[in-house]
């Protein structure tokens, strides 16, 4: 065993990457949220969903990314990207698939603002996105990654939810908050080093 120190301003974090190789049989669950197609979507538009949902976990790398190549991701017509509404019709999650290899597709991004977790609702967007990727014609592989800066049961969720764990990698990266990409107080779990206060 060993431990090899990080700069302070650099975090990292174990990957690991989950597949699917047949539909579960899971249901659904009901759920108050329901999910919403978003189109076309503008990347300022789409950076204050990804920083909604993803700011508590650190999710910062579509936010460094200029116009024309976030754009050009989240435009492409096999990206299918929704926003979870509530019952308020208020943007409380998002989901993104992304179907670009063929016959396979990438839960890209799915997640929850904070203050819904633990009522089940990640059950239901979950089984939800898993049903969703399927339904496309000619797939045969669904897969995710989750780090263990994720949520804390993300990785029982995805198991849960008939995925297989099949590899593990280190992600190091600077701290999105000492660049500046995210404010410095958001995802205190985290401690902040790099910074006199």
């Amino acid at each position: 065993m060993s431990y090899q120190a990080l700069p302070g301003s650099e975090l990292a974090a174990v990957v690991t990457y989950l597949e699917m190789r047949a539909p579960p049989a899971q249901h659904v669950p009901v759920s108050p949220l329901s999910l919403k197609r978003i189109e076309s979507p503008e990347p300022d538009a789409y950076r204050a969903l990804f920083r909604l949902v993803g700011a508590p976990w650190l999710w910062f790398s579509r936010l460094i990314m200029d116009d024309p190549k976030l754009a050009a991701i989240i435009r492409n017509p096999a990206i299918a990207l929704y926003a979870v509404i509530d019952e308020r019709d208020r943007d409380v999650g998002m989901l993104e698939l992304d179907f670009r290899e063929a016959g396979e597709c990438e839960l890209s991004f799915i997640g929850l603002i904070p203050e819904l977790s633990g009522k089940g609702h990640g059950r239901w967007l979950l089984a939800e996105a898993v049903r969703r990727a399927w339904a496309r014609d000619g797939v045969a592989r669904v897969h995710v990654h989750t780090c263990s800066l994720d949520h804390p049961a993300a990785l029982s969720a995805y198991r849960r939810a008939g995925f297989t764990p099949y590899k593990r990698a280190i992600e190091r990266f600077p701290d999105p908050r000492l660049l500046g990409v995210l404010p410095r107080d958001c995802a205190p779990q985290i401690p902040l080093f790099g910074t006199d206060g």
